[in-house]
């Protein structure tokens, strides 16, 4: 073949080579572009509760709106170019809301603004209430807030995206969404025997915030107090929230029971022992029965509850540890529940998705003989529970010594309740007062609690101050049950639905149940073991004192037997440091095997896979040969 032919065909074969890559190099380039455009904001979410996928509640929030709403994300886009964690949360806290307004058909407009220094988006941020956080050296500002307006006018913000409250990000925007789109929110009034509220502490002699419970409602309802002598409910006011009733007048609980009957929701917060009552508190130092608690007998009995204020329950599966002394070991604590899914009624709305629940010194409900409205329990203990007398809890320095004589009943206590169905007051002898319900014109509503230590911001909620704002992070959903409950009762459940979707924490429960376990196996040796070696002390240091008091040197016998005690005091120390070790053993073994399964058997399972396939395709590939030949 000619030299120049054959440098033709070559020359050709790389031009038509070389056109290939760059039409291929066109074509995956306009596909990226089409996709991006195409595709903007598709997501696979792949994890296992769906956490970064917009809720059907936030859908039915967003689709509900009668008039548009306009969301503005102010984001200190140069502020944070140093702070790689607040940018990555900023990108989270956009995309979803720009998912929100995607899936919305206009009815949600954002705007994301950067307010730079000096600037009118900076003024307007500040108009809004947004507060910037300094940061760096130079003093600047950082905002990562929202605001929100509605067509009628209204306005509400979200200060800071706090980003250890990214659990709740998807709530506290339809949340915002939510009250711009209600034209008037729900009153509920409360009654309560505690300081919930804003006031003035006369320990510190400051103003205090009140518990944050008591916040969030003020947030989400136009709250209004309720003094605890009234002879009527307002009748504007849609739901009564009734917490720790005790010593409450004749008068008032009439005016709860006319409430009720006349279509009224009602939540009840009682407690054997509300150790956030300081007058209940001093009472129980002084061991005075009865000091700390709060009952609705007459309604309970017209309700058809039974509800002892004298009795608490004791809970061995459920029972969180605490530290009992600075420099003691931690003990679980029987009358301190920290109360799991397994807990939880998934079949009401309310308790559906919650994760976690602590009640301390909590009573319980049952049915009572004879007619009643229906009982439904939300929250219960576990199978390995009873009730004991709640003087035991009075004074208690050794929260281990409540399971002395704890005898379980195998039976589950309903710790909360919800109560519906037709009633009848508990006042028949009223019957001829002006304007008196003898029975229920509609089914009633009532849900009731037998704790009320729940609602302290120590059972459930962090609060701290962070750039002059109080910042909260909750790590139990006491504050996600009230709003729930309260919300249910008001007939809003789209806001439910948001509020108790899952998180991406997940408890070790594997770790907890061999602790459980552990603790139970060996409990009794510990306490065998200790207080042979408190004995063993004690006689010792008597011996001791008895040779230092005479002055004179001990004798063989006494010497010998010095040393006897020394050596068994060392013996038991040696066991009971055997015991506490055994308590970990377990978890430390399951630790190895992970570790073992991790470093050694993933690869070698990937290795083996390897290896497989390469011995299949080397006998696809010599049968292939073979056919040809």
């Amino acid at each position: 073949m000619d030299a120049r032919i054959y440098d033709r065909m070559r020359l050709r074969r790389r031009l038509m080579a070389g056109g290939t890559l760059v039409l291929m190099a066109l074509i995956f380039v306009s596909a990226l572009v089409i996709s991006g455009q195409a595709l903007r904001g598709a997501r696979i979410d792949l994890t296992e509760n769906r956490i970064y996928t917009v809720s059907e509640g936030t859908r039915q929030i967003v689709a509900g709106l009668e008039e548009p709403v306009s969301l503005y994300l102010f984001f200190s886009e140069s502020a944070a170019a140093d702070y790689p964690a607040l940018r990555t949360y900023a990108q989270r806290v956009r995309e979803l809301l720009q998912e929100i307004a995607a899936r919305s058909g206009g009815k949600v407009r954002l705007e994301v603004i950067d307010p730079l220094p000096f600037s009118e988006a900076e003024d307007r941020a500040t108009a809004f209430g947004l507060e910037p956080v300094p940061v760096g050296t130079r003093g600047q500002s950082l905002f990562l807030g929202l605001a929100g307006t509605g067509a009628t006018g209204a306005e509400t913000v979200i200060p800071f995206f706090q980003p250890d409250k990214e659990a709740f990000l998807e709530y506290d925007v339809a949340k915002l969404i939510q009250s711009l789109s209600a034209a008037q929110r729900p009153v509920v009034g409360m009654m309560s025997t505690l300081s919930m509220g804003p006031g003035f502490d006369p320990g510190t002699g400051q103003v205090s915030q009140g518990w944050v419970i008591d916040g969030e409602l003020r947030q989400l309802f136009e709250l209004r107090r309720v003094e605890r002598d009234v002879d009527s409910i307002d009748l504007d006011i849609d739901l009564l929230v009734v917490v720790h009733p005790k010593g409450l007048s004749e008068a008032a609980t009439y005016a709860i029971d006319q409430f009720v009957l006349g279509g009224g929701r009602l939540v009840v917060f009682v407690d054997p022992y509300a150790e956030s009552d300081p007058d209940g508190l001093a009472a129980s130092l002084q061991a005075q029965a009865g000091g700390a608690s709060s009952d609705l007998p007459r309604l309970f009995e017209a309700w058809g509850v039974r509800y002892d204020p004298g009795l608490a329950v004791l809970d061995a599966i459920t029972a969180l540890q605490v530290q009992a002394s600075p420099d003691g070991a931690a003990v679980r604590h029987p009358a301190l529940l920290g109360l799991g899914s397994e807990q939880f009624n998934r079949e009401d709305i309310v308790t559906a998705d919650l994760q976690a629940l602590n009640f301390a010194s909590s009573g319980y409900f049952d049915p009572a003989d004879g007619e009643g409205l229906s009982m439904e329990p939300l929250v219960q203990s576990s199978a390995a529970s009873a009730p004991v007398d709640v003087a035991r809890l009075y004074n208690l320095d050794d929260p281990d010594r409540l399971f002395d004589d704890f005898q379980p009943r195998n039976r589950h206590h309903a710790l909360a309740v919800r109560l519906s169905g037709r009633t009848r007051s508990a006042f028949p002898e009223h019957s001829g007062r002006p304007g008196h319900l003898a029975e229920s014109l509609e089914n009633a509503n009532i849900v009731l609690v037998a704790d009320t230590d729940l609602l302290s911001d120590r059972l459930w909620v962090q609060a701290r101050n962070f750039a002059g704002q109080r910042v909260t992070s909750a790590f139990a959903d006491n504050g996600n049950f009230v709003v729930n409950t309260i919300d249910n009762l008001l007939g809003s459940d789209e806001l439910i639905s948001v509020r108790t979707r899952p998180t991406s924490q997940r408890p070790f429960t594997v770790v907890e149940s061999l602790r459980r376990m552990a603790e139970d196996r060996f409990r009794s040796k510990e306490r065998e073991l200790q207080a042979e070696l408190l004995e063993t002390e004690r006689r010792l240091a008597a011996l001791q004192a008895e040779a230092g008091a005479g002055g004179a040197m001990p004798s063989g016998v006494e010497e010998a037997e010095v040393d006897r005690f020394q050596a068994q005091l060392l013996q038991l120390r040696r066991e009971l440091r055997e015991v506490r070790f055994q308590l970990d053993a377990d978890i430390d073994a399951l630790g190895a095997r992970l570790k073992a399964i991790n470093i050694i058997g993933v690869p070698l399972l990937v290795t083996v896979f390897a290896l497989g396939f390469a011995f299949w395709r080397a006998r696809q590939r010599r049968r292939a040969i073979e056919g040809t030949q």
